[in-house]
């Protein structure tokens, strides 16, 4: 039987509620940046011009976001992850600051660069530090409350994001961090103290550059093919090539690297592997609408950028309800049952999404978005914990990690794949002021997504079968 938990004892008021406060305030940070900026692209590009670069906004921040979650990850169980997650807040803010001064839509792109970095840090040390804190039935109960942050985001942050838009103010979508980022430094500074299990580890920088060279090469040849270039042309095989080739020489790396950036290892066990491959599924999922569905919806029927968000946010919105009441039904059921349970909702959800798009409408758009939201809530949160549960304080710094990689990765090869099929069916239309274009391009979008949901259920369907109640009493290693 599972351990009973007094939610009193892990509440906002316990002994543990400043810190957990802090964790809900760095987590804003992140889920807020996830949903305000996708409903200001059109008033972005208006302004900085190059609607065919706007897919590189999300891209370069998840993609930096991405080949720094392992990095972050070794340092954290080197030196703690208290110094790792301030590092991470401070580059955020960094990064905010000089997206709000951006002059150049090439400018914008570089600096979102910085708060990938930064978010890099803030996301896999908060789920880290959670995971250090409470034991296994604990966490059931605090997703509730970082869920909680994740519903106030979700309608916060398009609505933010769409007033800005409408206002000609859209700079304030990065200023709007800087308050957030003090407090939430100033929070962690004082109110938490860690007790650290101090370790020797060497960071695999050679790891760590090939994997970026990696990454960037194959998201430049999906992004720019077709648009700079063609598809079967030089440019286009030097950056497959490339990538492909340091890909392939960052796997032979990590094998015979002592602590190897992304622990390939780790990857040998079924549980890690299969938990791996559905975040990257969700990553994928999460930013690909959330991302394209907003200027789908403005470009089409030309409804306004606050309408857009709003619409789009029920996403955001289902994800926090479900994940808030996941526990309950994983230490029911099973990690297994619970994710495979998220992904056939988000699997018909996406079908759904796919089928309706040739008819743009805001009210269906939201029903079908609250419903996707509601699937991938049910799926995140168990996977990232059975892979947490699965192993003590030495490697938990490092499969948080790579989770976390695995969600950035995936999210930044999904909008170039995204953003490569948008572009090229726009390559081939009346461009992108025409709402039939814009209509034909969202639609082979949403049919990628639907695809990549589909894939992401049979994987989820390969996950070792659990018995969360032996482990629902695992006590935390840190304070």
């Amino acid at each position: 039987m599972s351990t009973p938990v007094d939610r009193a004892s892990i509440g906002l008021r316990s002994a543990r509620g400043p810190v957990l406060g802090a964790l809900m305030l760095s987590t804003g940070l992140i889920a807020i940046d996830a949903t305000i900026l996708a409903t200001a692209v059109p008033s972005i590009v208006d302004d900085l011009g190059s609607y065919q670069q706007f897919p590189w906004l999300f891209s370069v921040y998840l993609l930096a976001q991405a080949v720094s979650v392992p990095i972050y990850s070794r340092f954290a169980d080197t030196i703690g992850r208290k110094p790792v997650i301030l590092l991470g807040i401070g580059l955020f803010l960094l990064g905010s600051i000089l997206c709000g001064i951006a002059w150049s839509m090439p400018a914008l792109i570089v600096f979102r660069i910085v708060q990938g970095l930064g978010a890099g840090a803030v996301a896999p040390m908060a789920m880290t530090i959670v995971g250090d804190i409470y034991t296994v039935a604990e966490r059931a109960k605090v997703q509730g409350y970082i869920a909680s942050v994740w519903a106030i985001s979700s309608v916060v942050g398009p609505a933010l994001g769409g007033l800005f838009a409408q206002l000609d103010a859209w700079r304030w979508i990065f200023f709007v961090n800087i308050p957030l980022c003090l407090i939430a430094g100033w929070m962690l500074l004082r109110k938490y103290t860690e007790k650290k299990q101090t370790q020797r580890h060497r960071i695999d920088y050679p790891g760590a550059v090939l994997l970026t060279i990696g990454l960037t090469g194959l998201i430049l040849g999906m992004l720019e093919g077709g648009n700079a270039g063609d598809w079967i042309s030089l440019p286009s095989a030097l950056c497959f090539g490339i990538g492909v080739l340091a890909l392939a020489l960052f796997v032979v790396v990590e094998r015979r690297a002592a602590e190897p950036i992304v622990d390939l290892r780790l990857a040998a066990r079924p549980l890690i592997l299969t938990t791996t491959i559905v975040s990257l599924g969700v990553g994928a999922l999460m930013t690909g609408v959330t991302s394209f569905a907003p200027a789908y919806l403005e470009g089409s029927i030309g409804i306004a950028p606050l309408l857009a968000g709003l619409a789009v946010a029920a996403l955001t919105l289902g994800w926090p309800v479900s994940a808030a009441n996941a526990g309950r039904l994983y230490l029911r059921i099973g990690f297994r049952r619970t994710a495979l349970i998220g992904m056939s909702i988000t699997s018909v959800a996406a079908i759904a999404l796919a089928a309706s798009a040739p008819w743009p409408n805001p009210y269906t758009i939201a029903l079908i978005a609250f419903v996707f939201g509601f699937g991938l809530g049910w799926t995140a949160a168990p996977t990232l914990i059975a892979a947490q549960a699965s192993v003590g304080w030495g490697e938990r710094g490092a499969v948080t990690g790579m989770n976390a990689f695995a969600r950035s990765a995936g999210s930044a090869v999904g909008v170039a794949i995204f953003g490569a099929i948008s572009n090229a069916v726009i390559a081939r239309g009346a461009g992108p002021d025409d709402p039939a274009t814009i209509i034909d391009a969202s639609t082979w979008v949403f049919v990628a997504a639907a695809v990549a949901a589909v894939l992401t259920l049979v994987a989820a369907a390969f996950m070792p079968r659990d018995r969360v109640e032996a482990r629902s009493g695992e006590a935390g290693s840190g304070e």
